[in-house]
């Protein structure tokens, strides 16, 4: 019972100690950086949001002689690319309706002789089945007009003369394919050309610098890999042109070969009947 007065004291001391513990306020260093790091946080979420302010123009003025010489080949290979699509699906479409048109024509039951008259008179603007169906006739006419022909032989000759016929056409629908094949195979490894020339000239700068930072290997490393960039945006859309235009052209042939062995039906019986 004589221990209470002298502890009383010191509990009573003890709250005060617990409030005193709770409030210790951090370390200066700590809220200072704690500071500095909420602006940088917030200035790099700024610039995330607005897109990091990338300018193309700016990486493909401040690149180096041969990576602009690479992406000026891209661009050029791309601009000529876009043009040769442009123009091969007029030429493509055109083909198409001529064909429709033609076929409309010449199963509608009408004369076929009044049918050639027309082509003959617009020889140079005849195109696609049209022209074959003016080959093949005028030779099987020639061919007929001879002595001691047979059937037989008036028939191969108009074979031969709408095959003629055929290739020609096919040969203008093809015409520029392959540009379309070529700048898509190779404009990837021109674009990786030109980034490896990037990123050489960029370590060779390094090497006259006593620190080497982020910062002045990014803007080497950005034209780098723009190079590269650039080589896939000329080869994508020519391989797509590439592709869909070759198979279009594959249905317009058969398309052609399917007339030419129906119209050599159709003289193969008129000549039998002119030879009974």
């Amino acid at each position: 019972m004589s221990l209470l007065p002298t502890l009383l004291p010191s509990l009573t001391l003890l709250p005060s100690m617990s409030l005193q513990a709770t409030a210790i306020e951090p370390l200066p260093e700590a809220a200072d950086a704690a500071s500095a790091a909420a602006p940088v946080a917030a200035q790099a979420a700024e610039s995330t949001l607005h897109g990091g302010g990338l300018n193309y123009l700016e990486l493909i003025a401040a690149a180096s002689l041969p990576v602009q010489v690479v992406m000026a080949l891209l661009l050029l290979a791309s601009f000529v690319s876009w043009v040769i699509i442009y123009r091969k699906k007029r030429v493509l479409d055109r083909a198409q309706k001529e064909a429709d048109l033609f076929e409309e024509r010449f199963w509608s039951g009408g004369d076929l002789g009044r049918l050639y008259e027309a082509a003959t008179q617009r020889k140079q603007e005849i195109s696609g089945l049209e022209a074959i169906f003016e080959g093949g006739l005028r030779e099987f006419n020639r061919v007929r007009q001879r002595r001691g022909i047979d059937a037989r032989s008036q028939l191969e000759g108009a074979q031969r003369a709408m095959r003629a016929a055929s290739s020609r056409e096919l040969d203008a629908l093809e015409h520029n394919l392959e540009f379309l094949a070529n700048v898509g195979s190779i404009s990837p490894y021109v674009g990786l050309f030109g980034t490896v020339l990037g990123i050489l000239m960029s370590f060779h700068g390094l090497a006259t610098m006593k620190e080497a930072t982020i910062a002045t290997v990014a803007p080497g490393i950005s034209e780098a890999l723009l190079a590269t960039a650039m080589g896939l945006f000329a080869a994508i859309p020519a391989v797509w042109a590439y592709n869909r235009f070759a198979t279009r052209v594959e249905r317009i042939a058969s398309r052609y070969d399917t007339f030419a062995e129906e119209f050599s039906s159709i003289l193969q019986r008129q000549a039998h009947i002119e030879d009974a």
